[in-house]
């Protein structure tokens, strides 16, 4: 792997300010403007205003441990001003993280942009029947032909009704009240970088809705991996590809290990679980421990076992 080397991001700002970089059917990003860079990390790190003498590897040397050991401070004088443009739904999600300044555009002041976010036949999920929040696999076909053919019709219903509400007087701010969660939204969203990473690694995740995890990708591959080359290595090395073992994780696989039992099948796996793990038909903290334990090599995926 190329190790890569900060030089600061004038090149990179200039490529990449307010350049519209698609996302989803109608949405997009946009780098607004930016203060800072890799070695502004570095300075806030070493509480000091001189170059001097250091050289890039020592700049690296630092955000990486920085990254490692969690000291977020630095990072957070650095910040990234982008202009989104999002469905309603997906923005929902988005704002709760709650450490960015935004302006949204107002549909109590403009008219609602014309433009909603539609699916193709192949796009439609199932519900996970594991996890409430989230969607598994893809629905027939012919049915997912039907849903689209449907969404059409309502988005078009949706968006003739508003616009004869404003026809006939009707104030913006009521008028809008019948528009699908599907109807774009734009804003600037200003935040500094080690909130932004935080947003990043949740909605990056592969557990993320599909849509935000679109908007999350192209932010972090498009746009922080140019403007901040050092940071972005070491959160993917820390964060992103990283994992975490609990205490009780450590235990399953300290009691594996002194059985002989690596790597383990699922019976010794089991058979090493924490008593409260043991009581539980289904425990999402068992699961998650087995998946780790998986693809550490530590224990045969039930598929092979």
């Amino acid at each position: 792997m190329t190790t890569p080397t900060s030089l600061g991001n004038t090149a990179a700002i200039a490529e990449l300010r307010w350049k519209k970089i698609p996302v989803l059917d109608d949405g997009f990003v946009c780098l607004v403007d930016v203060m800072g860079d890799d070695s502004s990390v570095v300075q806030a790190a070493r509480v000091s205003y001189g170059d001097g003498t250091r050289r890039v590897s020592d700049d690296r040397t630092l955000i990486r441990y920085l990254m490692r050991h969690r000291h977020t401070t630095p990072l957070e004088m650095v910040e990234i001003k982008l202009l989104l443009r999002v469905p309603m739904d997906c923005w929902r999600q988005w704002i709760r993280h709650r450490t960015a300044s935004v302006n949204e555009y107002s549909t109590r002041y403009s008219i609602a942009i014309d433009a909603s976010q539609s699916t193709t036949p192949e796009d439609w999920r199932v519900q996970a029947t594991s996890n409430r929040q989230g969607s598994d696999g893809q629905v027939d076909p012919a049915l997912g032909a039907e849903l689209t053919e449907s969404e059409t019709e309502l988005q078009a219903l949706a968006r003739e009704t508003y616009q004869r509400r404003l026809e006939l007087g009707v104030a913006r701010e009521q008028a809008r009240k019948d528009l699908p969660l599907s109807t774009y939204t734009e804003a600037y969203w200003k935040i500094d970088l080690h909130n932004l990473l935080h947003f990043l690694h949740l909605r990056m995740d592969e557990h993320a809705q599909w849509e935000i995890r679109q908007y999350a990708r192209t932010i972090g591959e498009e746009i922080v991996r140019s403007l901040f080359p050092l940071c972005w290595e070491a959160f993917i090395d820390y964060r992103v590809e990283a994992m975490q073992l609990t205490r009780l994780d450590r235990g399953v696989i300290g009691r594996l290990a002194a059985a002989g039992k690596v790597p383990a099948k699922e019976a010794d796996f089991l058979a090493v679980q924490p008593s409260d793990w043991a009581e539980l038909n289904r425990c999402r903290e068992r699961d998650e421990c087995r998946e780790k334990l998986i693809s550490l090599g530590l224990v045969v995926g039930q598929a092979d076992g």
